[in-house]
């Protein structure tokens, strides 16, 4: 069996999974996440960071976001520009127009400048203690994360729930890994920043 059959397996099991964790801590989880992001991330002051709108039962990141602006970040948002495309950035601050892309997802406008960020905020169904990520099945954030990773440094921090995390996901090759999860207990790095939890 391939890790796409795999993957599409694994996947319902992981949604139901989620959508249990969102209704039983969704709503707390998101300032311990946010605490647990701001310690162990740094100085974000100059950089760019990537966020996302949540969607069904992701994390809110908003609280997040929040903070990384106060403390100097400059905030971007995914915008879905094709099938089997890499995504692209655009700048977004609090109160700024949105309007809604693909799969119902808001993002900025058209006018708001286009960015690279230096730290991506990724949203997931699951993950492992490899980095691994399970997805919706799109492949956005694996075409994305491969393109900026040929173009310099990026920080790739997978939002999640600690009940999120499974023994293995299945992956191939072209997975992309991510640097580090921060859940509601922990932000975990992976041995491509420094293993262990913060």
């Amino acid at each position: 069996m391939s890790p796409d059959d795999d993957k599409a397996r694994v996947r319902s099991e992981a949604r139901a999974a989620r959508r249990a964790a969102f209704k039983a801590i969704g709503a707390a989880s998101a300032s311990a996440i946010a605490e647990h992001a701001m310690q162990s991330l740094g100085s974000v002051n100059g950089l760019v960071v990537a966020g996302y709108r949540a969607s069904n039962s992701e994390v809110d990141v908003g609280l997040l976001m929040t903070a990384l602006a106060d403390a100097g970040a400059t905030l971007a948002l995914p915008v879905v520009t094709g099938a089997n495309q890499p995504l692209i950035f655009r700048t977004w601050c609090d109160g700024d127009e949105l309007v809604e892309g693909a799969y119902g997802i808001d993002e900025p406008c058209v006018g708001s400048l286009e960015v690279r960020p230096d730290i991506v905020l990724v949203p997931l169904l699951a993950f492992d203690a490899g980095g691994h990520r399970l997805g919706q099945g799109g492949g956005f954030y694996d075409r994305t994360l491969d393109q900026l990773r040929t173009q310099g440094n990026v920080t790739a921090v997978g939002i999640g729930f600690a009940s999120q995390e499974l023994d293995a996901i299945p992956h191939a090759d072209h997975d992309q890994c991510l640097d580090a999860v921060v859940t509601e207990d922990a932000m975990i790095r992976f041995e491509s920043i420094n293993g262990g939890k913060t």
